[in-house]
């Protein structure tokens, strides 16, 4: 066959070479863009990596709610009045609303200046109170320790969690905090727990300079009563996020004397649709780099067809000669129609490799940075397989087509007219 030709394909071979010049400028082309195409579909990719990295850990089904000042007046409460949930609404929230998996409250205290102290030592951090079952919602790295659970909450116990830069900085590298008391707004606590969040993003602040207490014990602790302001929620698997809001919202209202007409007064905020908008963009940035790539690509494709056109037309007496002396039609489609095949093959998966090849430099690179790269937008770019491998097909096709109008000429040429060509 005319594929395992090898004598055909040396023909070939040094048909193009023939014309070193002119075949390099025309593989430039097509090497340009499958690279450009590589390296933009590599850098969106990137993007995506980075900025889901930021959101990663977080319950994708979640939904937070926060406290505002009211848009209407109500009962006899004029528009504008603060107001803030109880630990009573968490019950009736569950009571009424179908499909809550999990639901955490969290409240925060602010201290002053090195509000956190360990004997000599002192920093300013966070400091948050919330249920366990917050941690089912912004999923956690367990360093040393242990989570704080329901006992903790019940029994109102003065246990702690803390980030690992609180760690860093009131520990020994070789101390093992677990056991050991901190003292929070000037409160002993025990630490049971050093964590590091999975997700970038953070609910109240970077969750390594934060310390965690229970949190009835922060309410106590820091005479709240039983106010709090804000709310995370996480909806059953296959129940709608956007129902359960909703639901959640209109029990809100009712419980603290709200009009159910009020937009303003309980606002919030789902991952889900978080999700859902980095989707669109990311599909928006997708359909813009091959737009761009393949436009790149087809110059350098039309650029192949103009070079066999011209080749094709220095060749006519050859030509001419092949088929008088009962050369196939094949065997000239064939030959013009693989010239073209080889040329931009060659140059498509240098191009390809070459993209690969930067695009692995750049994620070393990142690698490298350690955790200062963390906090970038930009992480892993690649392509996937499935994208070499359309790449790919997408060269050889084009290198076909880019023969077939050159072959086509080919044929037209009358064997008695071509010998004739001077």
């Amino acid at each position: 066959m005319f594929l395992f030709d090898t004598d055909r394909w040396v023909e070939i071979w040094v048909t193009i070479t023939r014309n070193k010049t002119r075949s390099l400028l025309t593989g430039f082309g097509v090497f340009w863009g499958i690279l450009m195409l590589v390296l933009l579909l590599g850098s969106g990719n990137g993007l995506q990596n980075g900025v889901m990295k930021n959101v990663n850990g977080f319950a994708t089904n979640s939904a937070f709610f926060f406290s505002e000042r009211t848009g209407e007046p109500y009962k006899g409460y004029k528009k504008g009045r603060y107001w803030q949930m109880r630990n009573r609404d968490l019950e009736t929230i569950r009571q009424r609303v179908k499909g809550v998996r999990y639901l955490s409250p969290m409240i925060m205290q602010w201290g002053g200046q090195n509000n956190v102290v360990r004997g000599q030592k002192a920093g300013t951090y966070n400091v948050r109170g919330v249920y366990s079952e917050y941690f089912n919602i912004e999923t956690q790295h367990i360093l040393a320790g242990r989570l704080l659970n329901e006992i903790d909450m019940v029994e109102k116990r003065k246990v702690c969690l803390i980030g690992s830069i609180v760690r860093e900085v009131l520990f020994a590298p070789n101390e093992d905090p677990i056991g050991q008391y901190i003292r929070v707004n000037g409160i002993y606590y025990q630490v049971v727990g050093v964590i590091k969040p999975k997700p970038r993003a953070q609910i109240g602040g970077r969750t390594e300079e934060s310390v965690m207490l229970p949190f009835k014990t922060l309410q106590q602790t820091s005479n709240q009563g039983d106010k709090f302001w804000f709310l995370c929620a996480t909806a059953d698997d296959g129940y709608p996020c956007d129902r359960m809001v909703e639901d959640i919202k209109m029990v809100l209202k009712s419980q603290n004397e709200i009009s159910p007409t009020d937009e303003q007064a309980v606002s919030s905020f789902t991952i889900a649709k978080q999700f859902e908008t980095f989707s669109l963009m990311f599909m928006g940035i997708n359909l813009v780099v091959w737009f761009v790539g393949a436009g790149t690509l087809l110059a350098g494709i039309i650029g192949v067809s103009n070079i066999m056109i011209v080749t094709v037309r220095e060749r006519t007496r050859e030509i001419g000669v092949r088929r008088a002396i009962g050369a196939r039609p094949f065997d000239i489609i064939s030959q013009i129609m693989s010239e073209s095949l080889l040329l931009t093959s060659l140059a498509g998966l240098m191009g390809l490799s070459l993209g690969v090849f930067l695009l692995d430099l750049v994620n070393q690179a990142l690698e490298a940075g350690g955790e200062a790269s963390n906090d970038t937008f930009f992480a892993n770019p690649e392509i996937h397989i499935g994208t070499a491998f359309v790449a790919t097909v997408i060269l050889l096709v084009s290198g076909l087509l880019a023969g077939l109008i050159p072959a086509w000429r080919a044929m037209q040429i009358k064997a008695i007219d071509a010998i004739r060509e001077e």
